[in-house]
């Protein structure tokens, strides 16, 4: 409350008092309220800054790789067929039949061999370089000298 406005109540004040005293009336007591307004303001209190480094490096890794090894096995049958044998699987063996026409006094169908192949996985181990990289962040803080 300002000085000028407590003087005002303060006259009013007296004058009611006199006057009620004088008649005999009623007194009437202002009443007076105060209230407070709030600003804000932004205010420059420094900056902050992020930058970021990546940075790199060659490791070696150990690891394993699947290889397809072929193994060709040749089987003799020296058979005589009536008609050409065909291709076919047993399990994981691929048959080729390897025939040959010999002539005789009549013509037949001899199978020869036989060859038998097998795929199989071998594991073997193995190295590679490889670069891996990693980011690093770093924070500058003008305020107060804050890192």
């Amino acid at each position: 409350m300002r000085s000028g406005d407590r003087q005002d109540r303060q006259d009013c004040l007296s004058s009611n008092l006199h006057r009620s005293s004088m008649k005999k009336k009623e007194v009437v007591i202002p009443v007076i309220e105060e209230t407070a307004h709030v600003t804000k303001r932004m205010v420059d209190r420094g900056s902050v800054r992020v930058s970021k480094v990546v940075t790199e490096r060659e490791e070696v890794i150990d690891t394993s790789t699947l290889e397809d090894e072929i193994e060709i096995e040749h089987v003799a049958r020296n058979t005589w067929l009536k008609k050409p044998a065909k291709p076919r699987r047993e399990g994981d063996t691929l048959i080729v039949p390897v025939m040959e026409e010999i002539t005789v006094v009549e013509k037949r169908i001899m199978l020869r061999e036989e060859l038998y192949i097998r795929k199989k996985q071998v594991r073997k181990p193995a190295s590679e370089k490889v670069r891996l990289r990693r980011e690093e962040v770093r924070v500058e803080d003008s305020r107060k000298g804050r890192r």
